[in-house]
């Protein structure tokens, strides 16, 4: 619990400062923060006392402001013990694809050329944005 309190006692408030920046500027309506890490971290771990949480790929955290998403709007939870996401589950895709809708670009019909390949960061089946988040 020190080092989460820690690491959100250093972050909270140059974030914080951010966000009033840029509202104050009037540019938090045209630009998208995203905030998150590539996974979450277990509510338990399998090694020694204070060698860190497992990573959790099933359960993790991302938010969102600005660039028309909803203020205030939390969507999904996970079970009683943070370990896996149990309600309004969504794969990264559709956070892709939230990103990419809200900077003005289709998530469906962007694609580039790699390794002999049509690539799509939605993914080749394509993914609908999170509409639950969206002013």
């Amino acid at each position: 619990m020190a080092n989460h309190n820690f690491h959100a006692g250093e972050t909270d408030l140059p974030i914080a400062g951010l966000l009033k920046d840029l509202k104050r500027r009037g540019l938090l309506d045209e630009t998208l923060v995203v905030w998150g890490g590539e996974f979450g971290r277990q509510p338990t771990a399998e090694f020694a006392k204070g060698t860190g949480r497992d990573h959790n790929s099933y359960g993790f955290t991302m938010w969102l402001a600005g660039g028309g998403i909803k203020g205030g709007v939390s969507v999904g939870k996970t079970d009683e013990l943070g370990s896996a996401a149990v309600e309004d589950r969504f794969h990264v895709k559709r956070l892709h694809a939230t990103i990419l809708q809200q900077l003005g670009l289709d998530p469906n019909a962007l694609s580039y050329f790699h390794g002999g390949l049509k690539q799509k960061l939605v993914g080749v089946e394509g993914a609908e944005p999170i509409s639950q988040i969206i002013a």
